[in-house]
């Protein structure tokens, strides 16, 4: 089987309140799964019905070709929005019996430990209490203990809340790390940037309801307009501008660069190609900027759900 989740039209209501109307999703084994959404779309719904926080009302969902069970609880690692440490225990105390609800053997809970903390460089936590812990550092320890299982599947919900940018990269880095060494992962977040950087494959779900899935880069094919944007050097700009006009559609486009350029998105129609454009662009003016206008997640998120 190549994925390792598969929902099969999974729905859920809460009294009157539909969370999730008949949602499925496959998540490829060893991908980084981006599941996205505007707040109440139902994703958080979704990660505890995987779970087994709640159960769907109707709907199944397999795990590695298995219907899931409580047996799953340890291929599956959770990092919640909402995080979940006891301020007042110890760090080592508490990632110690954590660890061991996950099946690890105290010693064995340890030897894993002490390689994470080396890694992160966190060693000298082990006796702070998790209330001596700025966000971002508790937030660490929650990662530590999220994945020293080595569980199947890895849900990060919005993992980098609380991080600066430089721990907010060797977060990234590990995540990265974590699918070359097998993991799946699953990640929600509203941070389009980071899902540029790390998704594979995502799903955007609106109103309880799935609107898109795929590959990113395929979603993204869909998606782009066969638009370029440009920037000409010429002495008319406006005559340049309204010959280009007459022939394409045209729009201002801002873009930073180092020339004083007529700066422009030339949307050309279907059977038109980017040879040609570049073919007429140099008989009119020296061509200083030519980029093809891709879709970024952003674009995709805000466009899609506006249209819904």
């Amino acid at each position: 089987m190549n994925n390792l989740l598969e929902v099969n039209e999974v729905s859920k209501s809460f009294g009157d309140f539909k969370a999730l109307n008949n949602v499925s999703l496959s998540v490829p084994k060893g991908s980084i799964f981006g599941l996205l959404g505007p707040n109440g779309a139902g994703k958080t719904t979704l990660i505890r019905i995987i779970n087994q926080i709640t159960m769907p009302d109707i709907g199944t969902v397999y795990l590695d070709g298995d219907l899931l069970n409580p047996s799953h609880i340890r291929d599956i690692g959770y990092l919640p929005e909402e995080r979940g440490l006891y301020k007042s225990m110890k760090v080592g105390e508490q990632a110690l019996y954590l660890a061991q609800l996950k099946g690890l053997s105290k010693s064995e809970a340890k030897q894993r430990l002490k390689h994470w903390f080396d890694r992160l460089d966190i060693g000298d936590w082990w006796n702070k209490k998790i209330q001596e812990l700025s966000k971002g550092m508790a937030q660490k320890i929650q990662f530590v203990v999220t994945v020293l299982h080595n569980p199947k599947l890895l849900i990060f919900d919005e993992p980098f809340s609380g991080f600066d940018p430089i721990n907010a990269n060797i977060i990234k880095d590990e995540i990265l790390r974590l699918r070359e060494d097998g993991a799946t992962v699953i990640f929600s977040t509203h941070r389009m940037e980071s899902v540029e950087e790390l998704c594979d494959d995502i799903a955007l779900i609106n109103k309880s309801n799935k609107l898109i899935e795929g590959k990113l880069i395929d979603i993204k094919r869909q998606y782009k307009t066969n638009t370029f944007e440009v920037g000409l050097e010429s002495e008319s700009k406006e005559v340049l501008k309204n010959t280009l006009a007459e022939k394409f559609i045209i729009s201002e486009a801002n873009f930073k660069s180092l020339n004083d350029d007529l700066k422009l998105n030339i949307k050309l129609s279907d059977n038109e190609r980017a040879q040609d454009l570049i073919a007429f662009l140099n008989e009119k003016a020296a061509i200083n900027h030519f980029v093809e206008v891709i879709p970024s997640a952003n674009d995709i998120f805000i466009q899609t759900v506006q249209n819904n």
